[in-house]
């Protein structure tokens, strides 16, 4: 584990794979898979990207009839598809530039022992949720058998949505521990032993038709106190932004329905879209947290202007911060802007930024001494 006193973390990557399964293409008859890493603030802004990677199962052809013959636990890394995980964290950890203010964060897929050890290496800190009950201590327990002995230190409560987007409410029994993790038998003699905080997270009654919310997160950050505790679980639902940015991609920027000649220009295609997702992703997120951002640093001036005709006469009077200029903008998508509507989403702000462009083409178009400039 790293200790504590380090530089506090300001930085959080959140890591997520997805296939485009329509994308089918000569090269890639399986379709293609991106591996991506989403840079936040810990308050959830997003940055920008720090990894993203294309690749096919074609290039682990053979993998899972080698896992018929050996104990999956004793292939070599390097063999597997697991490794683009330790791929990814290493090109963001570079980028990233400072390792020990980062907590890179991933789901089921990335609870990996080398990944654990990885992250060490390079001086940098993880928050997995594990979906391995690993050896502890000496080889003699387990890690769920240690946690079943320990006391609920407090609950904490989320608010979410379901499959049908209606807001939920939970209530989770938190408990904590750090214990010594062992690797697995297969490869005990590679790898050390690590001391890691382990963090269970359960909703104890659940309203009917919905299965409980269960959360066992393993991490290398210090978690000394329930505070603590908490604080990694708020940093953990974060993964919800990037949720938001695949959804961008797949359904604003509609990257599945793309029919381009070459996979390369499939690949440049949708490294420019993961540009346009991140900048709706931003905007969003930005308009809930930062009402004293200049329009000017967002919209350009022809931007500006046509927002400020296309919202009703009652509001005129209003003022222009970055708020105004987001709602105008969301109107054009088909948000209704009532006072008891929420702020406005990312389908309505991608709905809204595609006609702008059009209202921008439309004005140039009209008036050719205007500036070309387009935000």
């Amino acid at each position: 584990m790293i200790p504590a006193g380090k530089p506090p973390i300001s930085l959080i990557a959140l890591k997520f794979s997805t296939l485009f399964r329509q994308l089918q293409h000569h090269l890639w008859k399986s379709g293609e898979t991106l591996d991506a890493s989403l840079a936040i603030t810990t308050e959830g802004l997003p940055l920008g990207l720090t990894a993203a990677k294309f690749w096919t199962r074609n290039k682990f052809k053979g993998t899972e009839a080698l896992k018929r013959k050996v104990n999956p636990t004793r292939v070599p890394i390097e063999q597997k598809e697991s490794m683009r995980w330790l791929d990814n964290l290493q090109r963001s950890t570079e980028l990233a530039g400072s390792p020990e203010r980062c907590v890179h964060i991933g789901d089921r897929e990335s609870d990996i022992f080398e990944l654990f050890c990885l992250a060490q290496d390079l001086g940098t800190h993880f928050l997995i949720r594990s979906c391995v009950d690993r050896l502890a201590g000496e080889g003699d327990t387990t890690i769920s058998q240690v946690m079943a002995k320990t006391q609920v230190s407090g609950t904490h409560d989320i608010h979410f949505r379901d499959k049908r987007g209606n807001q939920q409410e939970a209530t989770l029994s938190v408990k904590y521990a750090t214990m010594t993790v062992c690797p697995p038998i297969g490869k005990q003699k590679k790898y050390p032993k690590q001391k890691l905080g382990i963090i269970f997270a359960e909703e104890k009654n659940p309203p009917e038709g919905r299965s409980p919310i269960i959360w066992k997160l393993v991490t290398n950050l210090p978690v000394a106190t329930h505070a603590d505790a908490v604080q990694k679980l708020v940093w953990y639902s974060r993964r919800w932004n990037i949720e938001t940015f695949f959804k961008t991609l797949k359904t604003g920027c509609r990257i599945e329905d793309i029919r381009l000649a070459t996979a390369d220009r499939l690949a440049n295609c949708i490294a420019l879209c993961c540009v346009v997702s991140w900048r709706i992703s931003w905007l969003t997120i930005l308009q809930r947290q930062s009402s004293t951002t200049s329009p000017a640093a967002v919209f350009t001036d022809i931007e500006r202007t046509l927002l400020d005709r296309s919202m009703p006469s009652n509001r005129q009077g209003t003022r222009r911060d970055i708020a105004f200029y987001m709602t105008a903008v969301a109107r054009l998508g088909g948000y209704l802007d009532r006072s008891s509507d929420p702020l406005p989403g990312t389908t309505v702000l991608w709905r809204g930024f595609i006609r702008l462009a059009d209202l921008v083409a439309g004005f140039q178009a009209a008036n050719p001494d205007a500036s070309s400039t387009c935000g």
